[in-house]
């Protein structure tokens, strides 16, 4: 046996045995980048505040998983898939989370920071309080999706799907909403300093107390189709309609 091979079996021993005292369940392995970089196929159990930066994670599976403070910057999260799991607050800075899929996961005040998300899937996942400056959202699939107080400047959610979404009181300050779709979305109180709205859906939006007054490319038009209240601030010379009641919908003109 050369020297190389003791030592890689020696790596894998240990990451193998660090695992079992994490207390991951049912996990599976596969190289992928190396033999000191293990891709993690499948994982279950807790693994609270346990370090996982700069991991090869291409395709894991986290299922009915406990990563909550879980430090995971840089991680390659490449189509990973989050069912039923819990990350409250944990670390994805600079990841790579593109075409990735989330169901029924939890990631309030989670460090998304300069993260790639593009293509990703999150219908109705909660991320209040989130960090998501500069991360990049372009073509995600967000519907329904908490965003309730995140920190989103400098965000790209450029052509993605964010109807029925919430981004009540958060900071989306310099953030494109290129081509996005915000129909029936909640954007209440929230803070959009020169955000890019350029050929947005804004049909059945709420912009109560929404400040918008140093925002890019609104029109009219997209105006007309959104509900407003007596503390939205928008652009010179564009106005908007008052909510009928609790009603998403304009009222009648």
């Amino acid at each position: 046996m050369t020297a190389a091979a003791g030592a890689f079996r020696l790596n894998l021993l240990a990451l193998i045995l660090g695992m079992l005292a994490w207390g991951v369940a049912g996990s599976a392995l596969a190289l992928d980048g190396g033999p000191d970089v293990p891709r993690l196929v499948s994982f279950g159990g807790t693994c609270r505040n346990c370090e996982l930066a700069g991991r090869k994670l291409i395709g894991a599976k986290f299922i009915g998983a406990n990563f909550a403070g879980a430090s995971m910057t840089g991680c390659d999260l490449r189509g990973a898939s989050f069912v039923g799991s819990n990350f409250t607050g944990a670390d994805l800075g600079k990841a790579d989370v593109r075409g990735a899929s989330m169901q029924g996961a939890r990631f309030l005040l989670a460090n998304f920071t300069d993260a790639s998300l593009a293509g990703l899937e999150a219908q109705g996942v909660e991320f209040a309080h989130a960090n998501f400056t500069r991360a990049v959202f372009t073509d995600a699939e967000l519907e329904g999706a908490n965003l309730t107080r995140v920190d989103a400047r400098g965000a790209n959610f450029a052509g993605a799907n964010l109807t029925g979404a919430t981004l009540s009181a958060g900071r989306f300050d310099a953030a494109s909403f290129r081509g996005s779709k915000l129909t029936a979305a909640n954007l209440s109180d929230g803070a959009f300093a020169e955000a890019d709205f350029k050929n947005a859906e804004l049909v059945g939006a709420t912009l109560a107390g929404a400040d918008l007054g140093a925002a890019y490319n609104l029109t009219q038009h997209q105006l007309d189709l959104a509900c407003v209240d007596t503390r939205t601030k928008l652009p010179a010379g564009l106005s908007g309609r008052p909510c009928s009641g609790h009603s998403r919908r304009p009222a009648a003109p």
